[in-house]
Parts: structure tokens; C-alpha cells; sequence
């Protein structure tokens, strides 16, 4: 598959402006503040946040793009499932934003670089004999003034690997070089049936269990991966309410494009909420499976 980079540590990587030099040169990650997490399978720095591959849209390939304008997307949920007006305040310090904020209710944040992820326990065991766990990607729980847990939300977060290579065109931007032709990099989709929908289904389950969230899972991703799943699942999910037991699949791209030294928005592209029940059931059905004999027309040709 051909593609080429459409982001690079967080810029066109054709902007020639100081911003943009800058954040190349240092490495850093304009949405973390600090140096890109993203390593390519040797451990080198990667700084790719989205592809374009010549069939499609930019795909964001980074999850930590998904974090642009200071955490938007967890803004988002909170809204919906909370209401306005509560802010975000990292797990562990819940305590010092109530002695500091009396009478007032806030949303306690557990994620990556907020304190901690909290797993989800599973009753498979891994060789060792020790209890294996999911973790997940972010809590979100509602403390009122007084720090009782009213409820929570969980929220997974994904994007999408690559396949293929990149690697020469990263290294001419960032010696400053023109880069000419294509890259063979390419979203990884089969990911989505190995592992994206195996762990959506898990968790959705493991959370329907619980009595405080009222308004299941929300799973975030580019929109070109939920097409993706909605591709994977038969694309007739029944849309309902958000529920205990519902999932809401919101997704993102980014925005068109801006001038050198900005940085292009991350904007929804809309979102679809059904069961977990439907999703499972989807994902294991003989639904949209190739035509009859694929195998033995395959086999037939090669001999």
C-alpha cells in the first residue's frame, strides 16, 4: 500500500515555520508537551501521528493525536454523561481540589498520566498462574462536594497500527529534505478483528455488571476505524440510548487543512451508541463473509 505522512510531531511536514523545526528537531509531541512516545520497532522515535494512504483520508495512526486541545475527547464524555460544568481533576488529587473548591462537585480522572489506569480483572490465568487483567484506557467518575462516587464511564481509546514503512520519508523530513514518491506504510485493519473488538466486547461486558455505570462504554477512535468496525460487524447495528450495557462509538479526524506553524483541529465525526450484545453477536455471525468456494477456486488457480 502507498501512503505518505500527513503529520509529523504534530505538523504538515512540508510547514518549514520555526514552530514546526522546532518540534522536529527536539522531538516533542505538541499534545503531550513533552517528547513523542511513539517508537518505531527498533525503539526509535517515531513523531508519525497520521497517514494518508492513496485510497483514503488521513488516518490517525497515534492515539495520543486523539488528545489534542488538552484532552477534548474526555471533555466530551463527561458532558454527556455528567453534564456540564464539572471539572476534570486527576484521581489522586481529589481530595486537595475538594479542600480547595468546597460545595463544588468535580469528575475524577483515571488514564494514562493522570495518576493511573485501573485494570479489569480477568479470570483467565497467564502460565505463571497469576490472574491476567485488561487495563482501562480511562475512568472517568463523579465525585460530588462531599467525594461520594455518584458514577462512572469508561472509555477506551484506539487508533491504528501500521504495516508497511516509513522510515525514509521520516528521515528526509527531518534532515529537511524533500521526500519523492510513496511510503509502503498502511493501516493494520486485521487488528480490528484480533484485538479491537475482542477487548470492546470483554470490557463491555465486565462493566455491565456494575450497578454505578449507568451509561456503559464509550470507544473512541478515527473515523476511518469505525468504518472499519461497522464494515467488520455488518453495518446494521440497532442504534439505542446509552445504557448500562451500550456501547457509544465516537469518532474523530483531523481538520482541514491550515496555514504553517498551526496545527490542524481535531474535530467529531459524529457518533453511534448499541449494545454489547449486538456487537458480539455481529462479530461472531457468518454475516458478510466472502462468496462460496473462495478456497477452492484459490486452490484450483494455483494448480
Amino acid at each position: 500500500m502507498a501512503s505518505n505522512i500527513t503529520e509529523l510531531f504534530g505538523y504538515s511536514p512540508h510547514d518549514q515555520s520555526p514552530a514546526a523545526k522546532q518540534a522536529r528537531k527536539s522531538q516533542q509531541c505538541p499534545f503531550l508537551r513533552q517528547t513523542c512516545t511513539k517508537t518505531l520497532s527498533d525503539g526509535t522515535i517515531s513523531g508519525m501521528c497520521t497517514l494518508k494512504p492513496m485510497t483514503s483520508g488521513p488516518v490517525i495512526c497515534c492515539p495520543v493525536r486523539l488528545y489534542a486541545n488538552d484532552y477534548q475527547i474526555l471533555k466530551d464524555v463527561g458532558v454527556q454523561v455528567f453534564g456540564g460544568g464539572l471539572d476534570l481533576v486527576t484521581g489522586s488529587d481529589v481530595a486537595g481540589y475538594r479542600g480547595n473548591n468546597p460545595g463544588k462537585a468535580a469528575i475524577a480522572v483515571f488514564g494514562k498520566r493522570w495518576g493511573k489506569e485501573l485494570r479489569l480483572p480477568s479470570r483467565a490465568k497467564n502460565p505463571g498462574g497469576k490472574v491476567g487483567a485488561y487495563f482501562v484506557d480511562w475512568i472517568l467518575a463523579h465525585i460530588d462536594a462531599a467525594g461520594k462516587l455518584l458514577g462512572f464511564v469508561a472509555i477506551e481509546v484506539q487508533s491504528i497500527d501500521t504495516t508497511g514503512n516509513y522510515r525514509a520519508e521520516r528521515k528526509a523530513y527531518l534532515e529537511g529534505r524533500p521526500f519523492a514518491g510513496n511510503s509502503t506504510a498502511g493501516p493494520n485493519w486485521e487488528n480490528v478483528n484480533k484485538r479491537i473488538l475482542p477487548q470492546i466486547i470483554y470490557k463491555g461486558h465486565v462493566l455491565r455488571r456494575e450497578p454505578l455505570c449507568q451509561k456503559g462504554l464509550f470507544f473512541i477512535c478515527p473515523t476511518p476505524v469505525y468504518n472499519k468496525i461497522a464494515e467488520r460487524l455488518g453495518g446494521n447495528l440497532q442504534e439505542i440510548h446509552q445504557q448500562a450495557g451500550s456501547v457509544t462509538l465516537m469518532r474523530y479526524d483531523i481538520g482541514p487543512l491550515v496555514p504553517d506553524g498551526q496545527i490542524r483541529a481535531l474535530e467529531s465525526g459524529g457518533q453511534s451508541t448499541t449494545t454489547i450484545d449486538q456487537i458480539a453477536l455481529a462479530f461472531t455471525a457468518p454475516t458478510n463473509l466472502p462468496p462460496a468456494k473462495v478456497y477452492e477456486q484459490a486452490i484450483i488457480a494455483e494448480l
